[in-house]
C-alpha cells in the first residue's frame, strides 16, 4: 500500500520551503494520514526564524498541529481507516518503563512530527497509529466546525489543557495568563472552563480586547502600561474585589518571551504554581529562592498525553473553548507566504495551511 504526497521541506533557517513529491506507505502499526489542515505554531517558526535544531536531520517537513482522515493502514491498524483524526504533537511510544509510569511526555522514544518524524506541511503523513485521537464528524458540524480547523487542538489547545489540569486549577481559582495569543488564548478559555476567574496579560491590545470578547477573560491588563509592582498589586486588587484568594494563584506563561517569563515570575505569591508553557531561547535572570520564601512551584509542560486529547476536544465540541474566532485557514502553497506573515504578526489568528 502506497500514497503520492507532497510536502513542503525546510532545507535551511531562513531558506524558502521547498515542495518534495513522496510516497507515503505505512509500516505494521502505522496509518496514512490524508491532511485536512495543520496549524502553524511559534515551534516551527523557532525551528525556521531562530535556528533552534529539529531532531531529524534537514530537510524535514515541519509541521505538528494536524488533523485529517486515515486513508492507508498497515499491520494491527486496519481499524482506523476511513476516520477522522487528530495526530498529537507528542507521540509517545506507549511501552518503555516511563509510559508504563504515567509520564508519556519524557517517553524517550516518542515522536514528534516536524521534529522527529516528517510533519503535517503536506498533503499526506505516515505515524504511528497508537494514540491517534478520533474526531466525531457529527459532533463537529454541530458545532460549527471543520476538520481543518480542530488540526490546533493537536498543541495549541492540548498543550494548555495539560498545564491547566496539571496545576490544579479549580473553581474559584485566580488564573494569570501572560500571553494570549494562540496558546495563551486557549489557556485562558480552559482555565475559565475549569471554573478559574481569568486575568489576561499581555503587550498587544489587540488581543486583549479579543480574549475579553471572545475568550471570557475577566481582566485584561496590558504589561506596556504597567510595570512588575503595579501589574501584581492590579491582579491582588482584582482577586479582592471578586471575593478570590490572595494566595495559590495558577500563573500560565504562554508568550515564549523573556520579558513575559519575567512578569510570570514576578507574579509569584503564597503557594503560587507557575506554569511554563510557551518557548524561547532568550535567557531571564530569577532569584530562584522565591520559590522558597512563597513555597510556591513552577512546572514546565511539554505537550499532552495523548489520553488526555479526546476531553481536551470534548471542550472544544461542548462549546466551552472558542476556536473558531482564532483560527484563520490558509492553502498550504502559500506557506512561505504564510510564514513571514506570522512572524511579523500581520497575521493575529492561528493560521491553519490546507493542502
Amino acid at each position: 500500500m502506497s500514497t503520492a504526497a507532497h510536502r513542503w521541506q525546510m532545507t535551511a533557517p531562513g531558506a524558502p520551503l521547498v515542495r518534495e513529491d513522496f510516497v507515503a506507505t505505512p509500516g505494521a502499526g502505522e496509518v496514512v494520514v490524508a491532511i485536512a489542515g495543520c496549524g502553524v505554531c511559534h515551534t516551527d517558526l523557532g525551528y525556521y526564524y531562530d535556528g533552534v535544531r529539529t531532531n531529524h536531520a534537514l530537510p524535514l517537513a515541519l509541521g505538528h498541529e494536524i488533523s485529517g482522515r486515515v486513508v492507508e493502514a498497515g499491520e494491527g491498524a486496519a481499524d482506523w481507516l476511513g476516520r477522522a483524526v487528530i495526530v498529537p504533537a507528542v507521540l509517545p511510544c506507549g511501552e518503555c518503563d516511563l509510559c508504563r509510569r504515567g509520564l508519556a511526555t519524557i517517553c524517550r522514544a516518542q515522536k514528534m512530527p516536524g521534529n522527529d518524524i516528517p510533519g503535517g506541511f503536506g498533503s499526506h503523513i505516515v505515524v504511528p497509529a497508537r494514540g491517534l485521537c478520533p474526531v466525531d464528524e457529527r459532533r463537529l458540524a454541530a458545532a460549527g466546525l471543520t476538520l481543518p480547523q480542530v488540526s490546533i487542538v493537536a498543541d495549541a489547545l492540548t498543550t494548555p489543557y495539560q498545564a491547566v489540569r496539571r496545576a490544579g486549577v479549580e473553581p474559584g481559582d485566580v488564573a494569570v495568563v501572560i500571553g494570549v495569543g494562540g496558546v495563551g488564548g486557549y489557556c485562558v478559555q480552559i482555565a475559565g472552563a475549569f471554573g478559574a476567574q481569568v486575568v489576561a496579560v499581555d503587550v498587544d491590545a489587540r488581543k486583549l480586547d479579543a480574549i475579553v470578547a471572545e475568550g471570557g477573560a475577566a481582566l485584561a491588563l496590558n504589561a506596556r502600561d504597567l510595570d512588575a509592582k503595579a501589574l501584581k498589586k492590579a491582579v491582588s486588587e482584582f482577586a479582592r474585589q471578586r471575593g478570590l484568594r490572595g494566595t495559590e494563584w495558577k500563573i500560565f506563561e504562554c508568550s515564549g518571551t523573556a520579558a513575559g517569563q519575567t512578569t510570570a515570575f514576578n507574579l509569584l505569591v503564597h503557594g503560587a504554581t507557575l506554569s511554563v508553557v510557551g518557548f524561547t531561547m532568550d535567557r531571564v535572570e530569577v532569584r530562584l529562592s522565591n520559590l522558597m520564601a512563597f513555597d510556591a512551584r513552577a512546572i514546565g509542560n511539554w505537550g499532552c498525553p495523548p489520553e488526555h486529547y479526546p476531553a481536551a476536544l470534548d471542550l472544544v465540541l461542548d462549546g466551552k473553548v472558542r476556536l473558531a474566532p482564532f483560527v484563520e485557514t490558509h492553502p498550504l502553497d502559500r506557506i512561505n507566504d504564510v510564514f513571514h506573515a506570522v512572524h511579523a504578526r500581520e497575521i493575529t489568528r492561528r493560521a491553519v495551511m490546507v493542502p
